[in-house]
């Protein structure tokens, strides 16, 4: 079927590409963002822990224990929860994909229609132009091209693609125009191939927060078996108590070690997320860009496009000092009506200069990102516009002062001059002296929005860095007007050595001349120094800075193949969306760093107290219902609706040191008390109900204590969550106690909770004072590394204490 012949003039007809649908010859791709429903099914259903949750339901019903089930209805409703919103957030996110898809003009039944990327097929004629990325492979059959094929092969060398010439897909156009024949499309095609081999090797990266958390679950899972096979062994054969208590036992310390909702919570957190910003016309093309965002400390920006508006125009040609003619907007209304308007600047020239000589031109010279200038062959000349410092060359200085005159003023000059030659794409290297005749000066207007969001940006200790492959001097005056910090300290990245990257990034805010393949230089630059980079973008040339960012952001207004290559687009091309992007990230990340600590409280507690029964041969002293309404009421209720509160702190240190820092102090404190209890219930003779339900209170206590000290400081919604939390407690414990296997306590079992109460207010006080000072020296240290003095530390771990009231 694909080997059919095609009409290279019509291209394929209506039931030719209905035959390749219903063949699977379709550019389908490997790396389909979205989950099927049957996935997302599976997934929340089919999980280590559920199976878990079931064996140890199946044990409990085995031996008639049936109120210790009360944990299996909390699970069937995360569970369903979690299917139900990951859906729903899939059928959001889809639908905007949709509406927002690529697309690219294919020849069909002879007519040139626009068509999703997706949805080309085996044999489509496609026609490619300057920004396009090519979307499969295949060869070209009409016209010719200059492709950059560096996000296949990491050379940015921009390379002639003639009829007959193989194209990759991946690779895209930065000048020309042509028509390629597809031949390998989907999984067929080359970068799927290499997205394929990437999945197969694991290379699909995730966030510090999901890898931390996956990371958390993947220990515990591997924990808690050999641990429950311990308890229950030591239980029924060396205490010899029976069958019925040594499971439920068993049951209690397992069902404490697992902490069940916290990944759901991280998924459904992440999902919520996406559609919040999707309605805020940002979509992400990953996941993990969200946290990543709210973890930038440095954002590197292009002046056009972000800092201006898209829109440029032409304000006046200036004639040289030594261009004696009146004549020079003709001569360059001679250059524009012979090159096509492919770019925003040629758009402004054509608009500007609309009367010329009638002269004819016989060839053009397209412009290109790595000579930076573009032109018009005449016989025995090359009129060429371009970019002043690359055009020059050894004539630099001479002109030096008179162009950046302009410059100074905030104007993007392109210098116009006369080549005594015949220049070609194959050779287009500018070995003569130029003839200068004049400059344009174009403008773009500071857009209204971006001096609040770099204001926004400087408050929350983002440093920018303006990366531009203008004129410095312009860059400056630009950043300046748009009240970025350190405008003022600009350098021309021509003069910046290969080995001195890093200091310039050290010293300087905006770089000026600065050439594609030195974007990615800057960015590797700032990662080395331990910084977390996002690039904006969108044009090719910005692709490569793009994929080496921490976080990469696009203007849909920008070229496609920039759009495709990031994590982030702006669908309104608005960068004012900025910082509700960033503070959707923080919100999510902050909340679910509170959430993770309630969590990791009772998991902490329950280790240690497995532990500490084994260690003294007792029975572990509390059942599994009672563990439910303990992660009911201060762990589940409180995680989720504080998840749901808007928190926009700057986050500060790593994942997992945040949560154990707020964890450890709770867990502890639990781990002491009960097994003061269970010690002193020995002497006195208390009974394994009261000491079940003296825990459960003491456990209930600190668990209060530690959602306070998380919630700290309180507003109206933080308060509102204890109350609700608190309220709930004390109505379970009346009207449902013979749920929760809570009895009346003895007069003796009173006074003990009383006295380990006081005494685990004073240890988590001291504890948390303690972790709260080691966290803040964490922060720092992660901050300054191995230049943090002694002094600092000091000074952190103080500064730390102090913050627990």
């Amino acid at each position: 079927m694909s080997e059919e012949k095609i009409n290279l003039e019509t291209g394929l007809t209506s039931s030719q590409v209905e035959q390749r649908i219903q063949a699977g010859e379709v550019n389908k791709a490997v790396d389909d963002q979205f989950k099927t429903n049957k996935q997302i099914i599976r997934e929340n259903l089919f999980t280590y822990f559920n199976l878990i949750f079931l064996v140890l339901s199946i044990l409990l019903v085995l031996v008639g224990a049936y109120k210790d089930l009360t944990f299996l209805p909390v699970i069937v409703l995360n569970t369903v929860i979690g299917i139900v919103q990951e859906i729903r957030a899939k059928k959001i996110l889809s639908k905007l994909n949709v509406m927002n898809a690529t697309e690219i003009v294919a020849l069909r039944d002879g007519k040139e229609e626009k068509v999703p990327i997706e949805k080309l097929v085996k044999g489509d004629l496609v026609l490619l132009k300057t920004g396009d990325q090519i979307p499969a492979d295949g060869q070209v059959v009409k016209g010719d091209i200059r492709v950059n094929e560096s996000l296949l092969t990491g050379e940015s060398d921009e390379i002639t693609k003639d009829v007959g010439d193989q194209l990759m897909s991946g690779s895209f156009v930065v000048s020309g125009s042509a028509y390629m024949q597809l031949e390998k499309v989907g999984k067929e095609s080359y970068i799927s191939k290499l997205t394929i081999k990437a999945k197969a090797m694991g290379s699909s990266e995730q966030s510090e927060m999901v890898r931390s958390i996956n990371k958390l679950i993947k220990w515990v899972g591997i924990i808690i078996i050999p641990l429950g096979i311990a308890l229950f062994s030591m239980s029924f054969f060396v205490n010899h108590m029976s069958l019925y208590r040594s499971i439920v036992s068993m049951e209690a310390a397992i069902i404490g070690m697992i902490p069940e909702g916290l990944y759901l919570l991280t998924t459904i957190a992440l999902a919520l997320s996406a559609v919040r910003l999707a309605r805020k016309q940002v979509m992400l093309h990953d996941m993990k860009s969200v946290e990543t965002l709210a973890r930038v400390n440095v954002l590197c920006v292009d002046k056009t496009g972000t800092i201006t508006e898209p829109k440029m125009s032409v304000e006046k040609a200036v004639a040289s000092k030594d261009f004696k003619r009146n004549n020079l907007d003709q001569l360059i209304g001679d250059f524009a009506a012979s090159m096509p308007a492919d770019n925003a600047t040629m758009k402004a020239v054509h608009e500007h200069f609309t009367e010329n000589t009638g002269k004819t031109a016989s060839g053009i010279l397209p412009f290109t990102s790595v000579n930076k200038y573009s032109g018009v062959i005449f016989d025995d000349h090359t009129l060429l516009i371009g970019a002043p410092e690359m055009v020059l060359r050894d004539q630099f200085d001479q002109y030096k002062d008179e162009f950046e005159q302009y410059a100074a003023t905030g104007y993007r000059v392109l210098i116009v001059v006369n080549y005594p030659g015949v220049l070609t794409e194959d050779d287009s290297k500018l070995s003569k002296p130029v003839e200068v005749y004049g400059y344009i000066l174009l403008s773009n207007p500071i857009r209204k929005e971006a001096k609040a969001t770099f204001e926004y940006f400087a408050k929350q200790g983002v440093e920018i860095k303006v990366i531009s492959g203008d004129n410095p001097v312009t860059v400056s005056r630009v950043a300046k007007q748009a009240g970025i910090k350190n405008s003022d300290k600009y350098i021309d990245a021509q003069e910046i050595p290969d080995d001195g990257y890093e200091d310039a990034v050290k010293n300087y805010s905006v770089f000026g001349r600065v050439k594609p393949e030195q974007k990615r230089k800057f960015v590797n630059a700032l990662q080395n120094l331990g910084n977390t980079v996002a690039m904006t973008g969108d044009g090719v040339n910005d692709i490569l800075a793009m994929k080496k960012a921490d976080c990469s952001i696009a203007m849909a207004s920008g070229n496609s193949a920039a759009v495709q290559a990031s994590q982030v687009v702006l669908l309104d091309s608005n960068f004012a969306r900025m910082p509700k992007v960033v503070n959707e990230g923080r919100r999510v990340v902050n909340n679910i760093q509170r959430s993770a600590s309630l969590f990791l409280v009772k998991n902490i507690f329950s280790f240690l107290m497995a532990i500490f029964s084994l260690v003294m041969v007792i029975d572990y002293p509390l059942q599994p219902s009672q563990i439910t309404l303990i992660s009911a009421f201060t762990i589940g209720l409180p995680s989720f609706l504080l998840a749901l509160e808007s928190n926009h702190n700057r986050i500060r240190g790593q994942f997992i040191p945040n949560i154990l820092a707020r964890a450890i102090p709770g867990g502890v404190t639990d781990m002491l008390a009960v097994s003061i209890l269970v010690v002193a219930g020995g002497y006195i003779s208390l009974d394994h109900n009261d000491v079940g339900t003296t825990a459960t209170l003491l456990l209930v206590a600190v668990g209060m204590m530690v959602l306070y000290h998380i919630s700290a400081p309180l507003n109206k919604f933080r308060l509102c969550v204890m109350i609700g939390s608190f309220a709930g407690l004390v109505l379970a414990i009346i009207f449902l106690h013979n749920l929760f296997s809570l009895t009346m306590i003895s007069d003796k079992a009173m006074f003990i909770l009383f006295v380990l109460f006081c005494a685990a207010t004073t240890i988590f006080r001291w504890l948390s004072r303690i972790l709260d000072g080691v966290q803040e020296v964490l922060v720092v240290f992660d901050q300054k590394g191995k230049n943090m003095t002694f002094a600092e530390l000091h000074e952190a771990y103080q500064r730390g204490r102090k913050s627990v009231q």
